[in-house]
């Protein structure tokens, strides 16, 4: 696989790096000229000098056989640009790293899906610890619109020798694992949750929040099937 990297600073030199290690092949653009030499220098790359958002630099860096484009420069309209340009004219995939997460809504009305904003990660993140409970963040996945979450243990939730399927939970939230004496099952709709079980699951992030808003406060989220 090709890729292809537009923007030479930190997170740029750093993914070339990890890319390269991994045995893909990675092409860094980067507009100033001493980055260039350093990133080629240490790396043993292909950079090519110039602005990325120019047709002539992309063909230089052989966008023609890559896969996928990055755009991670330091300003928002420059990933924007490379990102229209790949996708647009070369129909490949691209990555764009939004610095300003006001931002975030733009790239997506015109066109570019895959986003990454390091300053949303970390403000979700430092939320997910905030009062958690038992009720604990794992894992984010598609950009932080998916997310794992552990309840553990179940006692005094609610959730104890009820079906998986009467569990009143969020629409937008599955029951992906229960872990079970350090066993995993992976449950069905008549699964019946025991005392002590790990219950992991799969919703988006404000399904998260409300769900460890219930828990802290004492609440269950079945008291509708309870006899």
């Amino acid at each position: 696989m090709k890729s292809i990297i537009v923007g030479g600073g930190k997170l740029g030199f750093n993914l070339l790096k990890i890319l390269r290690q991994r045995g893909y092949d990675a092409t860094l653009i980067e507009l100033d000229e001493g980055k260039c030499r350093r990133i080629a220098e240490e790396t043993g790359a292909d950079v090519i000098c110039g602005d990325g958002t120019e047709l002539e630099v992309l063909n230089d860096a052989g966008i023609i056989e890559a896969d996928i484009i990055a755009a991670v420069t330091g300003k928002d309209e420059n990933n924007l640009v490379v990102c229209e340009i790949a996708q647009s004219i070369f129909h490949i995939k691209s990555i764009a790293r939004i610095n300003n997460p006001k931002n975030t809504d733009m790239f997506r009305k015109l066109g570019v899906e895959r986003t990454v904003c390091s300053t949303q990660v970390i403000a979700n993140l430092i939320e997910y610890e905030f009062e958690g409970g038992n009720c604990r963040f794992i894992q984010a996945f598609d950009r932080g619109n998916m997310i794992l979450v552990e309840i553990s243990p179940v006692s005094n939730n609610g959730f104890e020798e009820h079906l998986v399927k009467d569990l009143d939970l969020p629409a937008e939230c599955t029951v992906a694992s229960i872990i079970r004496n350090n066993e995993v099952i992976y449950p069905k709709a008549d699964t019946v949750i025991k005392k002590d079980d790990c219950i992991y699951l799969v919703t988006n992030h404000a399904n998260y929040l409300a769900i460890r808003k219930n828990l802290h406060k004492g609440g269950r989220f079945n008291e509708k099937h309870k006899k």
